[in-house]
């Protein structure tokens, strides 16, 4: 596969800003458009320079078409999947991959007797900040991973109230539209997850479902609280993720993070250590202990420190910058699989499966709840 040939499906704003991305790659080109939004997709077809919009069956009989990529809401990512699965196309599709478990089963199970792709866009796990706390966690620089947290105050100024985000029906739900890209990103760092309990809240007079917030016990050990809401003013969104160690945590910001900031209390070694994991911070000594004062004690353990500090990392990196360096890095991944089987993904058809099903219960309980 020399050349690999995009054909998109709902390209809307989004998907011209991803295809932007994948279109960078060495040996990618576009090679049709089938709009549902005519006037958004004629932009990308100017921006492209694609001649003619074609219906979507069209798109998906074309000999040209080597892949394609579904920017579509929700509730019509099944069907199109399934439909390009079908027709022997590989397939990349906005999360999540489908509204329900049975669905994504479905698409994952075509998909591997066919031999083809069938991803959700969860580029997650390609940040290096990803990395950096996947193995901070996995050292145990900090002691144990105890508790974590996800919180989303995520703009409605943009959802007008007819939009099909509001809609069950349409887009599953805040858990199931957006919530998978967070249980897949913790779920790399501390393992498996199973949702144990979920709430929702209500919009007063109009009974959309504006907030949402689970609790998932996952194979650490470790709990994990996440919360979503949309509720705010665009200038206003904001999101910030936290996990707590035995004498340390990491908050990162954004809901693509690029900062990251780690309190801790460090003998030298494990300074050293995260000096390392978290190349370019800054660190800030807070207090200093000798002699008798290093010795501590935490969850019956007896504790060697030397200092207490502050660790900054990535302060001066761009949000938007790093999410086009994330899509770029999920297709180039992705590629080098349709190029090469035994190529290891980062990414494969189980992070969309297995993150749609932590979505599904937690949707399930906190309707049970209400």
């Amino acid at each position: 596969m020399n050349t690999l040939r995009i054909g998109a499906i709902g390209a809307g704003g989004f998907g011209l800003f991803a295809l932007q991305q994948f279109l960078q790659i060495p040996g990618v080109q576009l090679a049709g458009i089938a709009g549902t939004h005519r006037e958004a997709a004629l932009a990308v077809a100017r921006r492209f320079g694609v001649p003619d919009l074609v219906e979507v069956d069209a798109l998906l009989a074309s000999p040209e078409v080597d892949l394609v990529y579904i920017a579509t809401p929700p509730f019509l990512h099944y069907p199109q999947a399934l439909a390009a699965l079908k027709a022997g196309k590989h397939v990349i599709c906005e999360k999540p991959l489908a509204l329900t478990v049975a669905q994504a089963d479905e698409l994952v199970a075509l998909a591997q007797a066919k031999d083809l792709l069938c991803i959700a866009n969860l580029m997650q796990r390609y940040n290096p900040l990803f990395e950096s706390v996947r193995r901070l966690v996995e050292s145990r620089v900090l002691g144990e991973c105890l508790h974590g947290y996800f919180e989303n105050y995520a703009s409605d100024e943009g959802l007008r109230s007819e939009h099909w985000f509001w809609d069950r029906a349409m887009s599953g739900g805040i858990f199931i539209e957006h919530g998978v890209h967070f249980f897949d990103l913790f779920e790399g760092w501390l393992g498996q997850g199973e949702v144990v309990a979920a709430q929702r809240v209500l919009r007063p007079g109009l009974g959309i479902e504006e907030q949402v917030q689970c609790t998932v016990r996952h194979a650490s050990g470790a709990l994990v609280n996440f919360h979503h809401s949309f509720t705010q003013p665009s200038r206003m969104d904001r999101q910030e993720f936290r996990l707590l160690f035995e004498h340390g945590d990491v908050t990162l910001e954004e809901w693509v993070p690029v900062r990251a900031r780690i309190r801790a209390a460090v003998n030298e070694e494990q300074t050293r250590t995260l000096l390392e994991l978290f190349p370019g911070a800054s660190l800030d000594v807070l207090k200093t202990y000798g002699g008798s004062d290093r010795a501590a004690r935490g969850r019956f353990k007896e504790l060697d420190f030397y200092q207490q500090i502050e660790l900054r990392h990535g302060l001066g990196d761009d949000k938007m910058r790093r999410y086009c360096e994330l899509l770029r890095a999920r297709f180039t991944d992705q590629l080098a699989w349709l190029r090469d089987r035994t190529h290891v993904r980062q990414l494969t058809e189980r992070n969309a499966r297995d993150s749609l099903a932590m979505a599904e219960k937690a949707t399930h309980l906190a309707e049970a709840s209400a």
